[in-house]
């Protein structure tokens, strides 16, 4: 049987030093000196879901309740489960192996479709205001959440996963130009590509 291959539509000019196959991703786990946060990290093969209906209350993937407010997440055995309006929310397994494929016909399989990168740093912050005008810091509001709107005038969902974490979600499309924008306006804190494992360390012990 014919092995399916699928790309990552991202592309560091650093020289990736682990990598592994994973339904059929080459997921970068490390690239040469990585050296210090903060880190650009390409996500684009986490498994990732559509899911609409008049009702998303009656959905519950793997059991598990969409949250009922708009620009909230629950995040629960890998899952992120983000509301983003009264019939749509979006499920992105961050664990980072193969994903359950929910079965019901309200899901959409859009991994390959969505780009997801990571930024992660002390400096997140700072980078995300050369990108956008959105308030990544709303009062009352405490992460993790989810945010709609323009990054580098591109449509995006943004999850602001803790205060150094946050994740850009966009069409696959935009990826390679949205990525080298996103080091450009990162240069005065060095930002830099980093593999996986280093995403990992970063959301090691956050529920």
């Amino acid at each position: 049987m014919e092995v399916i291959r699928r790309y990552s539509p991202v592309f560091f000019s650093q020289k990736p030093v682990l990598t592994e196959m994973r339904d059929g991703w080459e997921v970068v786990l490390g690239y040469e000196d990585e050296g210090e946060a903060p880190f650009l990290i390409d996500l684009s093969h986490i498994p990732k879901f559509d899911v609409q209906h008049s009702a998303l209350s009656r959905i519950q993937p793997g059991g598990r309740n969409i949250p009922e407010s708009p620009g909230t997440c629950i995040i629960k055995d890998g899952w992120v489960i983000n509301r983003l309006n009264r019939t749509q929310a979006t499920l992105w397994f961050l664990a980072g192996e193969q994903a359950p494929i929910p079965a019901q016909a309200d899901y959409t399989d859009i991994t390959e479709a969505f780009a997801l990168l990571a930024i992660a740093g002390d400096d997140v912050f700072g980078i995300m205001e050369k990108l956008t005008s959105l308030d990544l810091t709303p009062r009352g509001k405490q992460p993790p959440f989810i945010l709609q709107g323009p990054v580098l005038q591109i449509p995006c969902q943004i999850l602001v996963r803790a205060k150094n974490i946050v994740l850009i979600a966009f069409s696959r499309g935009y990826a390679q130009s949205m990525t080298d924008a996103i080091l450009q306006a990162g240069l005065p804190w060095n930002l830099q590509p980093a593999g996986e494992r280093v995403f990992k360390k970063f959301i090691e012990g956050i529920t």
